[in-house]
């Protein structure tokens, strides 16, 4: 994945989806090699998914956290 895709990648819409996501970037992020461009982009996205969650979870009546 180009480092572009990743951060245009549409991301789910829902929390569930957001944590599994958030659970397989971190294990590609770990897996690869530290300062790959696979790694910098799973960082990049995981960012990216923890924004939207948190957006997601102040949102919930009660806010989450």
């Amino acid at each position: 994945m180009a480092h572009h895709d990743a951060i245009s990648t549409p991301l789910p819409t829902t929390r569930g989806a957001l944590l599994e996501l958030h659970r397989e970037t971190r294990r590609r992020r770990n897996q690869a090699k530290h300062g790959s461009e696979e790694h910098v982009e799973a960082i990049d996205l995981l960012g990216r998914i923890e924004v939207e969650i948190a957006r997601i979870e102040r949102a919930m009546d009660p806010p989450l956290g």
